[in-house]
């Protein structure tokens, strides 16, 4: 892998003001002379030169994008004459290059490499940019020029994607405040300014509680029973921290195989309580912030006239209503909730058989539910790990973009890469052009956040008529090598895997002239189903025959082991489904109150879950203080999104099924009308231009196969 250092030579830098690109037609200031921002990238593909970036760069040149942001809306309010498609829709499109090279910088790496002084940066940026959305929302003249071409759209004689920018940007406008009376207006900014910096909060609150639990085992008789790789995990671990023995943290890779195997149940039980009560009091509690967060979208929902902040925001998704997606949530939950019962019941008669005394609790259930698995279908990670080695299977992913769409992927150790566990590749279509650049960051550490996500540096766009590829991001948090064993996936982490890959595929494959309508730029209960329609070749044997094999003898994986894993695909599938479903409805419960919440945040969420309530809740625990999907990722009233593009997928994937799980005809009519035309057109419209029909719910409770 390529350290910063080797890019250094093949990089010229401008070193004077004089020498130094003008933004906006804005002449930097001396004293951003040596900022990386301000000067031009002469790196690879303009990627960014990550070693020559410092922390003391990035307020500085915040400030002076948002200087020159300010002036190019400016000189487009100022524009004498009529405004039009072009000097209006289309620069204000265009606007804000700087602004968005800073920012995609930062906020990728605050959520993969942050620090103290970093979420210190972003707690003092954040004001500014709310700021900034908000002067350009709220700008009256900018708002009437916008409306005037608006008006005029239907003799404008615009192609399809001109007329989604243009109904996109005056939405935009409308939906933030533009047509408020002025009084409203500086309503309008404080709510949104609190609220900027209050999902801030929630997310660094969250990050820090998880970080600050680990709990260190010296006793060997407690791991004795554990798989050698949770083991070497634990001590990799506990040799990081200058401890003895092992330890195990929050983060994933520890929390959930050591819940799966190990059968001592208080030490599962101090590791449940402990992560399922994230930010509920003491130095990192975010009880106030939740009920602060869905006080100020009620206010802002009202102040733009909507009853509650579901309706706001479902209005302009796929779902289109709140009717349509607690109606869409119900039908799932009658469809399987029955199910569901009986999955629990059937790992608790188990656990039962096998001795268990009393009711089976939480931190019971990975356990039993595990060993459960490996006694119906004889299948278990242990086995499968194997042939899930990290290189292989990254490998295996690159072939089957391959094999569906003829892209091609390059390490490139000649792009600089912001972390040494990030790599950098160039991804090529079949005629040898440069689709994107692409990074990939596997492995947890204390300054990333959980999960598993894709980003941008950049997106897809045109200007002057050349194209601008993107350059995107993968993270995860897979298990780690150990001193004697390469990183080796769980069945989950290689689903993970292709989920992420999916959403990466939304953005390298993106066409188009316009940014903010490209790639994954599109309605939020759509935006899943490229991700989630990639996790269905997990199990498909023609595609398993072609690569997985043992990491140590390379012999492939038997034929009986795919067949395990094909069976027990929907294992429990009625059981997960309702989990997520409790998801998504506790997400619409704080979104469609009309009211402040007063009381017990626990209580809340209690009443909010009961429904899908098929497991004993542990007093004291709470999932919405560390529910940072709703409250501080973008997903509040959006995570039924995720079942939404499960039907999307499920639906779209049996054309795959019936036409064959490589077919390249039917591989490039999903990338022709889906993934290269991002938020185009309605996600209606472009999904049954692929597949010829509206998604149908039964798809997916057909491809649970209940029984």
């Amino acid at each position: 892998m390529t350290t910063a250092t080797v890019i250094m030579s093949a990089m010229t830098l401008a070193s004077t003001t004089a020498e130094l690109p003008q933004w906006g037609g804005v002449r930097p200031p001396e004293e951003l002379a040596n900022n990386p921002f301000i000067q031009e990238w002469n790196t690879p593909h303009q990627t960014p030169p990550f070693s020559e970036i410092e922390l003391a760069h990035y307020e500085p040149a915040f400030d002076f994008a948002i200087a020159v942001n300010r002036a190019e809306i400016e000189s487009i309010v100022a524009n004498p004459e009529p405004a039009t498609f072009e000097n209006t829709i289309v620069a204000m499109e265009q606007a804000g290059e700087l602004l968005n090279r800073v920012s995609g910088v930062f906020f990728v790496l605050n959520g993969s490499c942050t620090s103290d002084e970093m979420q210190k940066i972003a707690m003092n940026i954040t004001p500014k940019l709310t700021e900034l959305s908000n002067d350009v929302a709220l700008n009256p003249r900018l708002f009437e020029r916008v409306k005037s071409v608006y008006d005029q759209r239907k003799k404008l004689h615009l192609d399809t994607e001109d007329m989604q920018l243009l109904e996109q940007t005056y939405k935009g406008f409308a939906r933030q405040g533009a047509a408020l009376s002025d009084a409203d207006k500086e309503l309008y900014r404080q709510y949104t300014s609190e609220l900027s910096q209050l999902t801030l909060e929630f997310g660094q609150n969250a990050l820090a509680s998880t970080n600050a639990f680990s709990l260190n085992i010296t006793d060997p008789a407690k791991v004795e029973e554990l798989p050698d790789f949770v083991k070497e995990g634990m001590a990799a671990e506990a040799k990081a921290r200058g401890e003895e023995g092992w330890t195990l943290t929050l983060h994933a890779p520890s929390y959930g195989p050591f819940m799966t195997y190990s059968s001592q149940r208080d030490i599962k039980e101090t590791l449940y309580r402990a992560y399922n009560s994230r930010s509920v009091g003491g130095e990192f509690d975010n009880m106030e912030n939740i009920r602060r967060i869905a006080e100020l979208r009620l206010k802002i929902a009202n102040l733009l006239g909507y009853k509650c902040y579901a309706d706001y925001v479902l209005e302009d998704r796929m779902a289109e209503s709140t009717k349509t997606v607690n109606g869409f949530l119900d039908e799932l939950l009658d469809a399987t909730y029955d199910y569901a019962k009986r999955d629990v019941k059937a790992i608790s008669d188990y656990a039962h058989s096998l001795g268990l005394e009393g009711e089976l609790m939480p931190w019971d259930w990975a356990y039993y539910n595990e060993k459960y698995k490996e006694e119906k279908y004889a299948i278990n990670d242990e086995q499968v790990k194997p042939y899930l080695q990290l290189e292989n299977v990254k490998n295996a992913v690159f072939m089957l973009a391959n094999r569906l769409y003829g892209i091609t992927f390059h390490e490139a150790p000649q792009i600089e890469v912001y972390h040494p566990e990030a790599t950098a590749y160039e991804v090529k279509d079949n005629n040898g052009e440069l689709l994107a650049v692409l990074y990939l960051d596997f492995f947890p550490r204390e300054s990333k956040r959980q999960g598993a996500w894709m980003t941008e540096f950049r997106g897809t766009k045109c200007v002057n008529g050349k194209e601008q590829r993107p350059l995107v991001s993968l993270v995860m948090n897979f298990t780690k090598p150990t001193e004697t064993t390469p990183s080796l996936l769980t069945f989950d982490e290689f689903t993970t895997f292709l989920h992420e890959f999916g959403h990466g595929l939304h953005g390298l494959l993106a066409k188009g002239k316009y940014e903010s309508i490209n790639g994954t730029s599109v309605k939020r209960d759509f935006v899943e189903l490229p991700s989630q329609i990639m996790e269905n070749w997990a199990t498909e044997k023609e595609y398993l025959d072609l690569w997985a094999k043992h990491y140590q003898t390379g012999e492939p994986m038997p034929a009986e082991l795919i067949e395990k894993l094909i069976a027990a695909k929907n294992y429990l599938a009625a059981y997960f489904n309702v989990r997520q479903l409790s998801f998504g409805m506790l997400d619409m419960a704080y979104h469609t109150t009309t009211s402040r919440i007063e009381g017990d945040i626990r209580d809340f969420e209690l009443r909010a879950i009961e429904p899908t309530k098929v497991v004993p809740i542990v007093d004291g625990t709470a999932m919405s203080p560390s529910f940072t999907h709703i409250f501080s990722g973008g997903y509040a009233t959006g995570y039924y999104g995720y079942k939404w593009a499960e039907v999307l997928a499920a639906d779209a994937f049996s054309y795959f099924d019936k036409e064959g799980i490589f077919n390249r005809k039917v591989a490039e009519k999903f990338r022709r009308e889906l993934l290269e035309k991002g938020g185009h057109e309605h996600p209606m419209t472009l999904y049954k231009n692929f597949r010829g029909h509206k998604p149908k719910t039964k798809a997916l409770i057909d491809q649970m196969n209940l029984e």
